[in-house]
């Protein structure tokens, strides 16, 4: 006797979806090995990741160890610049690492062939985000040991509040990331300078180096709006007050998952248009 949707048994429904779900993460880390084979394949690539994450963190990290020889705050604040850094790095690399494997796609016009395989946008955003934290580790890894060893600065020395900082500053990557992406789809491969650009406009209002007050006043509620804001905050008050501000990463958190919504939505509408209008299959260098 035939039962439940589509006339399947309870337990076939059951190994139907596990079935599913199985080929869902085939074709995910598919994507992700695809990836990870054009990284391992050129050291150039790899070099590019940590080279610009070390050469900041070398700079900034030498000029506080000048600035703590000049004023107590910089001393009494060991390690803010440096950990303002690695923490913008992060922001940074997580989105450069999304938004690259994408245009990679694009480039190589491979995008219009993905989306004709079995491959679900869903699963297209999956892999990219798990491209995203391969690359950003590749990246920040060798980058963290070295300001632990020039300057004695350990940023999972942060416990907790490391893993809050870091979770709320990867998914707004993401979803930058998802809104560049967007923007390449609709107006094509002439955007893409948005993907590099998008992050360093945010540069100025998520109060990296210095704190929401510093803003002139009309401009502070802009940078009350941006998830990142709430994470510097937080960083200052951990490293400088030595406590875990939660309020901060809770306002962050409801914050990313507005802009996460909003980004997923705009890659969605836009990649139906280019389907729609098969310029999906012209896109490519």
């Amino acid at each position: 006797m035939m039962s439940g949707a589509g006339g399947l048994l309870p337990e076939q429904r059951g190994l139907h979806e596990q079935t599913g779900l199985a080929a869902s993460a085939r074709r995910v880390s598919a994507m992700v090995l695809r990836h990870w084979y054009v990284i391992r394949s050129s050291w150039p690539r790899t070099a590019e990741l940590v080279y610009w994450p070390l050469v900041q963190m070398l700079t900034w990290g030498f000029l506080q160890s000048y600035l703590a020889q000049a004023t107590s705050l910089a001393g009494r604040a060991a390690g803010l610049f440096i950990g303002a850094v690695l923490l913008w790095d992060i922001l940074v690399r997580g989105q450069l690492g999304f938004s690259i494997a994408f245009l990679e796609e694009l480039w190589s016009r491979n995008l219009g062939h993905l989306m004709m395989s079995p491959l679900r946008p869903a699963e297209l955003i999956a892999s990219l985000i798990v491209v995203s934290l391969v690359k950003l580790t590749v990246a920040m890894v060798p980058v963290a040991l070295m300001a632990y060893w020039f300057f004695g600065f350990n940023l999972l020395g942060l416990g907790i509040g490391f893993a809050a900082l870091f979770a709320n500053l990867i998914v707004m990557s993401w979803s930058m990331g998802l809104i560049s992406a967007g923007v390449v789809l609709r107006w094509g491969l002439g955007a893409e300078n948005f993907a590099w650009l998008v992050a360093f406009v945010l540069l100025p209002l998520c109060c990296v180096y210095y704190p929401v007050a510093t803003l002139p006043g009309w401009l502070q509620p802009v940078a009350l709006a941006l998830p990142p804001t709430y994470v510097f905050e937080g960083l200052r008050a951990l490293v400088v007050n030595h406590t875990f501000e939660a309020g901060y990463m809770i306002k962050a958190l409801l914050l990313n998952l507005v802009y996460f919504g909003l980004g997923a939505g705009a890659f969605a509408f836009f990649l139906r248009q280019a389907r729609a209008s098969g310029s999906l299959v012209q896109m490519g260098e």
